[in-house]
């Protein structure tokens, strides 16, 4: 059965992880991606980080699964000529430069949509493309800070946290992929036809983010970081350790399930206590409900906790480390761990799952330049002119040249 985006050709000038991560989202479902590197400057991601045994980057592994590359200088006259072949043909072009690199190399958005108005053209910058902020440099770090993620993680008495994963640059990716989507819809219905879709790394935080900026402007409250426990702390949950080591995430999203976790750690008594009878009421009294909850689990193994709480169908789940989450039955019978036949590095699989045309990994990152010569045949171009421009350094084949 064909692959849902098996007709979907997509250009890929970005590097890093923002943009490449829209590419790759989408490639699991089987689009068509042509990932453009200059020769000689590979994207850093294949050097970025542990090397797996093959000596091959294991993050660009991943970041480059599905793809197929081509080494060319794009800025040069016969490079533009090439990907203005490539564009002509293609449905979208993804770039995360600053705002205004394309411009100044003459292929800014009017020009590619003069070569091909129907294209769809991802734009991922630190700030957009507009504002007084155009053209601060800014990393995935940057926009966490500036989305208010970092301010609300970690200890009221320690400094703001940055998470344990590019969360800005990743979930880029994932609103960068949205955001094609939404704009292929609109060109296929006859709404538009090519347009840009301007993607700022710190607004797919802000917009996942959501609550905070309605909070204050709504209600007047300024979630604060806190801890182990809810910014906002307006359900009983928290982080805490049982007596054997374990950590256990303890959650409640409603007045019944706070109830039946009342009432597993501290029985009828405290599950009773008028102060606990609503959410509004409750959390007035988080504090006392938090040292509840973390007397009853400290005191507890890990084992323990988990039959009381099956009990009294309320939520405790174990912080699951890497080795971990590579062995678990569920994550592994969701297929939510792949791998390809000839490599040992395994990676996660396509998400989310599609009944009928499911994702699929076809193959992880590959060398630079391991597609050209088939590209650019593809374009018209003969051996012979491959070679010259190799010979001119516009165009590298895998294998040939420094990466």
């Amino acid at each position: 059965m064909a692959s849902p985006l098996h007709q979907l050709k997509i250009i890929e000038l970005g590097h890093v992880i923002a943009g490449p991560m829209s590419a790759s989202l989408l490639s699991d479902f089987g689009a068509d991606i042509i990932k453009v590197e200059a020769p000689g400057r590979a994207d850093m991601m294949r050097e970025l980080g542990p090397k797996a045994d093959d000596g091959v980057g294991v993050w660009w592994k991943t970041l480059g699964r599905n793809k197929r590359t081509l080494c060319l200088n794009w800025k040069s006259d016969e490079g533009r000529d090439i990907l203005r072949s490539m564009v002509e043909s293609a449905d979208v072009l993804i770039e995360n430069f600053r705002p205004g690199v394309l411009e100044r190399a003459g292929i800014g958005p009017e020009t590619l949509h003069e070569w091909n108005p129907d294209l769809v053209i991802l734009r991922v910058s630190g700030y957009g493309q507009d504002g007084p902020m155009r053209d601060v440099p800014a990393f995935g770090r940057a926009a966490e800070a500036m989305s208010g993620l970092a301010y609300l993680t970690g200890f009221p008495d320690g400094p703001p946290m940055h998470p344990g994963f590019p969360a800005a640059d990743s979930t880029t990716g994932l609103m960068g992929a949205l955001g094609i989507m939404i704009a292929l819809f609109a060109r296929e219905k006859g709404i538009a036809r090519g347009q840009v879709v301007d993607l700022a790394v710190f607004e797919a935080l802000l917009r996942l983010m959501d609550y905070p900026v309605p909070a204050l402007t709504g209600a007047n409250l300024s979630p604060r970081r806190n801890g182990l426990r809810q910014p906002m702390d307006f359900a009983p949950g928290g982080m805490f350790r049982t007596s054997d080591g374990v950590w256990l995430t303890v959650s409640a999203g409603s007045a019944e399930t706070a109830q039946r976790l009342l009432r597993a750690v501290g029985g009828d008594s405290l599950a009773d206590d008028p102060r606990f009878e609503t959410l509004g009421e409750m959390s007035q009294h988080m504090a006392v409900v938090f040292d509840a909850i973390n007397d009853f689990v400290t005191q507890h193994t890990a084992e323990e906790v988990t039959a009381v709480f099956a009990r009294h169908d309320a939520v405790a789940s174990r912080v699951f480390s890497v080795e971990e989450i590579t062995t678990n039955e569920q994550i592994r019978h969701r297929g939510n761990i792949v791998s390809v036949d000839g490599e040992q590095t395994q990676v996660i699989g396509p998400i989310p799952h599609l009944s009928a045309t499911p994702g699929e990994l076809r193959w992880l990152g590959r060398s630079p330049g391991a597609d050209s010569r088939s590209i650019l045949n593809d374009l018209g171009l003969d051996d012979e002119q491959i070679s010259d421009l190799c010979e001119a350094g516009l165009v590298r084949l895998e294998g040939k040249g420094t990466p």
